[in-house]
């Protein structure tokens, strides 16, 4: 199997908390972007200890309470499944802090981090805060929400995005990349995507490739599966009868997301 690819580790912390996905610096190629998907059973809790980076907690499917040890947001989520495709309530948190999250109901939570040396406050992304995008044409559609886009001066370095693509479409297309620091032309980001399925047997295929192919990975990617963009080239396609939803976290030395399309396939954007 890809190092680049993860599939659900399903680990069992406590009677109700299951920790599905666990990405970080140690056990990946990863260095600015860290990566948790948790279950939880009503009523269960989870703690999470933040020393030098920020948190994102996105409130996947389910209610969850959401408190910093100052602050608390109840009874958050807006969504049973992610296809419901509306937008849902998440939480930023920066450093030196402990978060706890508690389910409502059972829920899916994930946890975004990347590097954090400035304290921000904590604040409630509500759902009616995200920006809905509709991108791209022909079989290149899809729908964007924006939980913290460069544009969201709330954190340090963290940018958190959910994209919904539709059946037999392409999406992350034309392949762009942005593995370089070379501002203001392209901003350097490590990426992570949570790929989920509607209905959930379905897969995509990924490929992860840099512009001279040291890398070039092509993976089917399950309901669940996590990928790992530490470089390179990023689409995604959809096959026929299947919808796809992943949630985007990215990082790097500057927070802002500025991309270079492959220009052997450019000219798809400007198709009439």
């Amino acid at each position: 199997m890809s190092h680049l690819l993860r599939k659900p580790e399903n680990n069992k912390l406590a009677d109700g908390v299951t920790l599905v996905h666990e990405v970080t610096e140690e056990n990946s190629d990863l260095h600015y972007v860290g990566f948790k998907v948790v279950d939880l059973e009503p009523n269960t809790s989870y703690d999470e200890k933040l020393t030098n980076l920020e948190l994102c907690v996105v409130a996947l499917t389910g209610k969850i309470t959401v408190t910093d040890g100052y602050q608390s947001f109840s009874d958050i989520g807006t969504r049973e499944s992610v296809f419901e495709r509306k937008p849902t309530d998440s939480v930023y948190v920066s450093h030196n802090k402990t978060v706890t999250i508690t389910a409502n109901t059972k829920a899916r939570v994930a946890l975004c981090f990347a590097p954090s040396d400035k304290e921000l406050p904590t604040k409630l992304i509500k759902a009616e805060d995200n920006g809905v995008e509709h991108r791209g044409k022909y079989n290149n559609k899809r729908q964007v929400h924006n939980i913290l886009p460069d544009s969201d001066p709330s954190a340090n370095s963290l940018l958190v995005v959910e994209v919904f693509t539709e059946t037999a479409n392409w999406s992350s297309y034309p392949p762009h990349k942005h593995d370089q620091d070379n501002l203001p032309n392209e901003s350097f980001l490590e990426e992570s995507y949570y790929h989920e399925m509607d209905p959930p047997q379905g897969f995509v295929f990924q490929r992860v490739y840099t512009e001279d192919r040291s890398l070039d990975e092509t993976m089917a990617v399950e309901n669940a599966n996590v990928v790992l963009v530490p470089k390179g080239y990023h689409p995604v396609g959809v096959p026929d009868g299947y919808a796809s939803y992943y949630l985007n976290v990215m990082a790097g030395p500057e927070r802002i997301w500025k991309f270079h399309n492959e220009k052997d396939h450019e000219w798809i954007i400007d198709r009439d």
